[in-house]
């Protein structure tokens, strides 16, 4: 038993370690060429009794298809073995395929004026307050102090507000250091200039992530319609999207003091507060998990199929209409964000639990 162990953590190890994003799109006889050679490179060992079967290598003949795809997911529910699927609908229809998210988001200056990112040239775009807004070529919004200004101590708090929709999302280096990465569907609004402030507070709608330049003198602060995290210098997640059950702060480095209307929390590396109806609690996290969006992937450790449907529909910008009963459904697995749709959803249909159909804008599931 302990050898069968050994070797099923070698399986997963080689599954993680193949994992590619830059491999070709293959046709579906490539496809079943290429996952039955390394399935069979894979499992090349003794036969395992059936017992230690029901969930695990079920799970690697069904990623073996996928891992020529950049993407493997496997279902967490016990009760029922995995079966692969390899007449899928979704594979099919590539001509009806939809495109991943972009780099991009709208800025709204003081004045109203509002900008698409990705029609802006590279360089910058506008100054306000002191401070020079450009664009980068890598695609990052960045304020710095366009030059000594004798009158800047005199100049009211004026804010901008950078915007992304469903399938959008976007990088800003505040005025004063921090970066932020701002996930689809999200806003955050923040002053043009920190300088006479006595905090640097931000609104945050939907998610974020934070890298906040330390400065002790001015506290940092992420206020949602919900609660407020207060830092000085330190890396965070904060996910307050309204159609989620909680809102969630995930610390990666440093500490935050998570306060509400039910109490206030200090969170320690690796914690999460999840703000939920009347309570505020604190639990271990999954870091990689909670900021995979950022890194350009989905990460799922055993996610309620309802989340994960919410994500697609924010990343693809598409609408999910889910026509069965799924809430009982918990799924666990890695897809990069750059690939197009029809792959992420043959994923999940591996799983032989779901079906989709993709109909315009609109997926359905089956």
């Amino acid at each position: 038993m302990e050898k069968e162990n050994k070797e099923e953590q070698t399986a997963k190890y080689r599954l993680h370690y193949f994992r590619r994003k830059d491999v070709p799109v293959l046709s579906e006889a490539e496809l079943e060429a290429e996952s039955d050679l390394i399935y069979r490179s894979l499992m090349k060992t003794q036969a395992i009794p059936s017992k230690t079967r029901k969930l695990w290598y079920p799970a690697v003949a069904a990623a073996a298809v996928l891992i020529v795809a950049g993407a493997y997911l496997f279902s967490y529910d016990s009760k029922t073995n995995i079966k692969p699927v390899t007449n899928s609908r979704v594979s099919k229809k590539q001509s009806n395929d939809i495109a991943p998210g972009i780099q991009t988001a709208t800025l709204t200056l003081a004045n109203g004026v509002k900008i698409a990112l990705s029609e802006a040239a590279n360089g910058k775009i506008a100054e306000q307050n002191g401070v020079s807004i450009s664009k980068t070529v890598d695609g990052k919004l960045v304020y710095s102090f366009a030059g000594f200004n004798k009158e800047i101590n005199t100049l009211s708090t004026v804010f901008n507000t950078l915007s992304t929709v469903k399938g959008q999302q976007y990088q800003v280096i505040l005025p004063d250091g921090s970066k932020v990465w701002l996930n689809a569907a999200s806003s955050i609004t923040y002053p043009a200039n920190f300088v006479n402030l006595k905090n640097r507070m931000v609104q945050l709608s939907g998610e974020a992530y934070f890298e906040v330049a330390k400065d002790k003198s001015h506290p940092f602060i992420v206020k949602t319609d919900r609660q407020q995290v207060e830092v000085l210098g330190t890396h965070f997640n904060v996910n307050s999207y309204g159609d989620e059950g909680a809102t969630r702060t995930t610390l990666l480095e440093g500490s935050v003091k998570v306060l509400s209307d039910k109490g206030q929390k200090v969170l320690l590396p690796g914690q999460q507060s999840q703000l939920a109806e009347n309570t505020l609690k604190v639990s271990s996290a999954d870091v990689n998990e909670t900021v995979a969006w950022k890194n350009g992937d989905f990460i799922f450790n055993n996610e309620a199929f309802g989340s994960i449907l919410r994500q697609l529909s924010r990343w693809y910008n598409v609408e999910i209409i889910d026509n069965g009963d799924h809430s009982g459904l918990h799924l666990s697995g890695t897809i990069s964000r750059s690939k197009n749709m029809s792959t992420v959803l043959k994923a999940l249909e591996v799983t032989g639990k779901v079906k989709f159909k993709i109909e315009g804008k609109t997926v359905v599931v089956e």
